[in-house]
């Protein structure tokens, strides 16, 4: 009589109903992968806390004043998995569709569009964005307002950043100051609007301190704006600063820095 142990006979029953096996041996390699993934992303996600920390006491600020949104667009999705894991929450996009796809599968992140957005775009993305980083136009904030006050659950306001074009770099969108001045009253006045604060991208520059002027710019300007804004608009964020420059971008006072590839390296 043949004595059968445990495993082998769920290994007979799995075959008898069509299922895939897979024993212990086999389940190993895919375990330690994972682990070694995790295990990566956390050393990359210390890192990269570590340096804000230290960009932070360079700039005598506390730590929790600014807080990091991790660029997920060109990440496999375990790995993005593996960072909810770790605690690392606030996500980005780059691309609507991406973003509603990936918001499904995690509706319990806050995801941040950072990408251009189209106004034919716009009312299928409001529910699903924690934050809109780029409105780099009257004619989408006008758009973004209007399908905020006429949602169909209850009217609401769209939480969003506008792009400014500091550096005026022709390659990039956004709005030249000047142009998002004399605009102000009227964005303003938009009632279905929560505008939190502003967004740029600095030069690709080989030393990261060269951004520090740009940034320098988006403060100013933002700080020019609060005073001449109403009680009710309160623009406390500055989104600004990725990879390469991030810590520049702290000591120039920003809120949300957009860190994707530092956070990714190692990972096949």
């Amino acid at each position: 009589m043949r004595i059968q142990n445990s495993s082998s006979a769920r290994s007979d029953r799995n075959v008898r109903a069509g299922k895939p096996t897979l024993n212990r041996r086999s389940r190993h390699p895919a375990m330690m992968e994972q682990r070694l993934m995790l295990a990566r992303l956390q050393d990359n996600l210390n890192q990269v806390r570590d340096r804000m920390t230290a960009a932070c006491h360079r700039a005598e600020r506390p730590v929790d004043s600014v807080q990091l949104v991790a660029v997920t667009k060109a990440a496999p999705l375990d790995a993005i998995a593996g960072l909810i894991e770790l605690g690392q929450t606030e996500l980005a996009e780059n691309r609507p569709q991406q973003l509603s796809a990936r918001q499904k599968m995690w509706p319990g992140a806050h995801w941040h569009l950072i990408g251009h957005l189209q106004r034919n775009k716009a009312k299928s993305i409001v529910g699903l964005t924690h934050l809109i980083h780029s409105v780099d136009s009257w004619r989408l904030a006008e758009c973004l307002a209007n399908v905020g006050a006429t949602a169909s659950s209850e009217p609401r306001r769209v939480p969003i950043l506008l792009e400014v074009n500091i550096s005026g770099e022709a390659s990039k969108d956004g709005y030249i100051p000047s142009e998002l001045w004399t605009a102000w009253d009227q964005l303003v006045a938009l009632p279905g609007l929560e505008i939190r604060g502003l967004m740029t991208m600095a030069p690709i520059l080989d030393d990261p301190q060269g951004a520090r002027e740009v940034f320098a710019g988006l403060r100013e300007l933002r700080d020019a704006l609060q005073d001449r804004s109403p009680e009710n608009v309160q623009l406390r964020e500055l989104s600004m600063g990725m990879s390469g420059d991030f810590e520049a971008a702290i000591l120039e006072g920003a809120t949300l820095v957009r860190v994707g590839s530092r956070l990714f390296e190692g990972l096949s």
